[in-house]
């Protein structure tokens, strides 16, 4: 029961994380993807907070601390995948960072001795490579690929990864506590980054891109500095909203079990997010999914059963 729950977790962060994703590449036409995500960091507390009343939650030194790592560790990601995305192409550096945000979690837990059984490695060997299948898109951009961006991204994919290792390292009884220590310290750090970039652009015109490595938002003109209207803040809210959720969910698989293969189980899911947004963008906007997304979306599937059942 504890590993079918933990993979329940795990697709449910996944699938709410895409959901926050595809939401976040909406506002991110309007506003500086960077801005988008600092606000929706900021509202993301307001959730954690009310769960923290209702569920409950200990602020212990372990919690706090491991909770400021994940909020820290996200934050640079995040910094780190906007640098990535300015320099290269797209189609290429996504898929990289949704790689290393899955594999190196794996790769910590093997390290510290977890042994997985033959099914689940080549489980996780098909859920990886189905993660990329969903998150390759078509750039049109022109942007050449760099060592530069490589870098960037896979550092920005340790950083989504380190994400999941800080959660894994909290205490049990914790609970929602160091998701709240990590999403106000994230949304310092955003907001702090917004600032910097609203001040040294103004109100240039530039492309902007979502805000997490999703591989379904395009490329879009936007002119900086559109008002925020109510539809904006709804949208933008309501990523906020569902990124909290989603953090939630990755808390509640890593100690669903006391398995050691919990950890890398529920980083590779959290790594399948692309497809909630991919889904999500063909319901709302009708985008048509590629073949090749169809398959990764059914490998993940085939993945996850065999997770389940492993």
């Amino acid at each position: 029961m504890g590993a079918v729950l933990t993979v329940l977790f795990g697709l449910s962060g996944a699938i709410v994380y895409g959901f926050a994703d595809f939401l976040g590449g909406l506002a991110s036409r309007r506003v500086r993807p960077v801005t988008v995500t600092a606000v929706a960091a900021a509202i993301g507390i307001v959730p954690l907070l009310i769960g923290l009343a209702v569920v409950g939650g200990v602020f212990s030194w372990p919690a706090a601390v491991w909770g400021a790592v994940a909020g820290i560790s996200g934050g640079v990601g995040v910094l780190l995948l906007y640098a990535a995305l300015a320099i290269g192409p797209m189609s290429v550096l996504s898929p990289v960072t949704a790689v290393f945000a899955a594999v190196v979690p794996v790769l910590v837990a093997v390290l510290r001795g977890t042994v997985l059984s033959p099914v689940a490695t080549g489980a996780l060997v098909v859920a990886v490579v189905a993660v990329v299948l969903v998150a390759v898109v078509r750039d049109a951009s022109g942007a050449r690929l760099t060592a530069r961006g490589v870098a960037a991204a896979a550092v920005a994919g340790c950083g989504f990864g380190g994400i999941v290792l800080a959660y894994d390292m909290t205490p049990s009884d914790s609970g929602v506590a160091p998701l709240v220590v990590a999403r106000v310290l994230q949304a310092v750090l955003l907001g702090a980054a917004a600032i910097v970039v609203a001040v040294r652009t103004g109100g240039s015109v530039h492309p902007s891109r979502s805000a997490r490595p999703d591989g379904a938002a395009a490329v879009h003109g936007r002119r900086s500095g559109r008002g925020w209207g109510p539809r904006l803040l709804v949208i933008v809210a309501a990523c906020g909203v569902f990124d909290a959720m989603a953090n939630v969910f990755i808390q509640a698989g890593l100690h669903s079990s006391d398995d050691p293969a919990t950890l890398p189980v529920v980083s590779v899911l959290n790594a399948l997010y692309p497809i909630g947004t991919v889904v999500l963008a063909g319901v709302v906007l009708r985008e048509r999914l590629t073949v090749q997304q169809w398959v990764g979306i059914v490998l993940a599937f085939v993945a996850s059963v065999a997770l389940a059942l492993a």
